[in-house]
């Protein structure tokens, strides 16, 4: 990608609002110092419809608080075949961990087909505050860890599972914890963004989709899937 491209990115002074910054598990416990240091160095990006935030191989030196809309992590392969890693939800924070690499680089593109709003946070500066804070280490290297963990489990079901039990696992991974046996929820992105997060052919996708509504199980409209029973669901996947 051109740096050109991702020199025009709208990059603004607003800063994160402390009251949001103290809602977030990674902030939590710092110091109303600490929280007025990250309100300082932070800045709000506003991406338009396709534009990039980082390109993959271009040096990291931020890590980032997505505030609305979703952000696609994806690799290019040689060929220039696109391969979705991971989908950001609003909320989340990402490409932090790139920070304690040495001369750290971000290993994917960021992109998303609609526009959203990032907080931008310098490495160096909340690298300065987790020395003066234990609690924000542990509190950093248990989300990294969560991560970790969930990347291993993915990484599992790539290899072990079929498709079927892939897109189900995935399904039901967008069930709250407390939702009931009939629920309905929105798909994160388009169905072809799922599938390559999957690994599955786009039209395997709709197959499968269609076949688990044949059964009783789930019925699709659009980006959005009413689960008429989890617990059957639940029982597929197991």
């Amino acid at each position: 990608m051109a740096d050109s491209q991702l020199d025009s990115i709208d990059m603004s002074q607003q800063k994160i609002p402390e009251c949001e910054l103290q809602t977030h598990p990674m902030f939590a416990g710092l110091s109303d110092g600490q929280l007025a240091m990250i309100k300082e160095g932070s800045q709000l990006i506003t991406l338009e419809i396709g534009e990039h935030l980082f390109a993959q191989g271009q040096a990291a030196e931020r890590f980032y608080l997505l505030c609305s809309g979703r952000v696609k992590l994806y690799r290019l392969s040689p060929a220039g075949n696109e391969k979705v890693i991971e989908i950001v939800r609003s909320g989340q924070v990402f490409a932090e961990a790139l920070m304690f690499m040495d001369a750290p680089l971000y290993p994917v593109y960021s992109k998303e087909k609609t526009a959203y709003e990032i907080y931008s946070i310098n490495n160096k500066l909340f690298l300065n505050i987790l020395r003066n804070s234990v609690d924000t280490c542990f509190r950093l290297m248990a989300d990294i860890s969560l991560r970790l963990h969930q990347l291993l489990n993915e990484i599992d079901a790539l290899t072990l599972q079929n498709a079927t039990l892939r897109l189900v696992n995935f399904l039901l991974g967008q069930v709250p914890p407390d939702a009931g046996n009939a629920i309905e929820v929105a798909l994160p992105a388009a169905k072809n963004i799922i599938a390559s997060r999957l690994s599955i052919q786009p039209e395997t996708l709709s197959r499968i989709l269609h076949n688990l509504g044949d059964q009783g199980l789930i019925s699709v409209k659009g980006l959005n899937v009413q689960i008429h029973d989890v617990r059957g669901l639940r029982a597929y996947h197991e």
